[in-house]
């Protein structure tokens, strides 16, 4: 049934700019589909192995810069003579070795970060995070600084009777970012449902107990890193690609807090909890616009916040769950009951 739902639910996204084709609401959809994208990595990190990175805008921004970079080009010097100088590239192929790259960065980040725990791992996130935004601001020659970079190439595909077409409708990159995020949901889903994921889910739960029975910690946990940096700095391309351009700004801290309400708020450890959180806090501020004060509109997105961690601890997606269980019990119960009687009436 939870597969069904997907199928419906995705079905349902598909076809919405169909039933409601204002673009300003697609645009506001897609933005918020980014944020998801990146929610639904934090989630493998946080919810799955149990560690949280407060630095994972960082991974956010090097996809972001690195996709833009590659489909740009660049010719900068590294020092000691040397010029490092890459012709531009398809988006395609810019947007694919972004991904790469974070993944990269994820490993490096990770193998270096899991050998400690707690507030520990917490202050390296928030540092890498920190050191990335510095080299954004002041490597000019690579990345124009604080003036940021323009005109990056939007993403194109091309169609049967119409050749290479731009995607740069607010419907062809609602659609892009759907696409993203089913793949990266399936991707994650199918991780976490593997031999790989239950280890994972083993080290969250107790780690020493994993650790006795063989379980490579370091390694589930640097596999868990670079999957995650790669589904977020696949984010980043996206918005790259879709907003066409992007500065320092993100890499900013208020991306990774958003991640974090958007995967605590729905329900860490479950795989529809950063969707289902990501599209209340991340379309909330557009629904509030034009309704209330801007101050208000925070103060209503702190309360709500504030209310789901008392009443509903666990999340969303966890609520949901058990109301549904609870509904289903009663009538599980005399079924069952019916089953056994006619069981016993039919072995007398």
């Amino acid at each position: 049934m939870n597969w069904t739902f997907f199928g419906i639910f995705v079905t349902f996204l598909g076809i919405f700019p169909f039933v409601w084709p204002d673009p300003y609401i697609l645009s506001v959809i897609g933005s918020a589909g980014i944020m998801i994208i990146a929610a639904i990595s934090l989630n493998l990190l946080l919810g799955y192995t149990g560690q949280l990175s407060l630095g994972h805008a960082a991974f956010f921004g090097i996809g972001a810069y690195a996709s833009a970079l590659m489909s740009l080009g660049f010719d900068v010097d590294i020092g000691f003579g040397i010029t490092w100088q890459v012709d531009p590239k398809p988006v395609w192929v810019a947007f694919a070795t972004a991904i790469v790259v974070t993944g990269f960065f994820g490993w490096l980040v990770g193998k270096l970060a899991f050998k400690v725990r707690g507030a520990y791992f917490v202050v390296i996130t928030i540092s890498f995070a920190q050191v990335m935004r510095m080299i954004s601001l002041n490597w000019t020659d690579l990345t124009e600084g604080p003036m940021g970079m323009i005109s990056i190439p939007p993403f194109s595909l091309w169609i049967p009777g119409e050749g290479v077409v731009d995607l740069t409708s607010k419907a062809a990159i609602y659609w892009l970012v759907l696409a993203v995020g089913v793949l990266a949901y399936l991707l994650v889903a199918m991780l976490v449902n593997s031999r790989q994921g239950r280890a994972m889910i083993a080290l969250r739960e107790n780690e020493t107990l994993a650790t006795s029975v063989g379980i490579p910690v370091t390694y589930y946990l640097a596999l868990a890193a670079v999957i995650s940096a790669a589904i977020a700095g696949a984010a980043g391309g996206l918005y790259a690609h879709t907003v066409r351009i992007i500065d320092p700004d993100v890499f900013l801290f208020i991306y990774t807090v958003t991640m974090v309400i958007m995967v605590v708020a729905g329900g860490k450890g479950t795989l529809g909890g950063p969707v289902v959180g990501g599209l209340i806090f991340g379309l909330m501020p557009e629904l509030l616009r034009g309704v209330v004060q801007p101050e208000v509109q925070w103060v209503i997105y702190g309360i709500t916040m504030i209310l789901i961690l008392l009443f509903l601890p666990r999340g969303l997606v966890p609520a949901i769950y058990d109301f549904i269980t609870w509904i289903r019990t009663p009538i599980a119960i005399p079924v069952r009951e019916s089953r056994r009687a006619l069981a016993a009436e039919a072995k007398s």
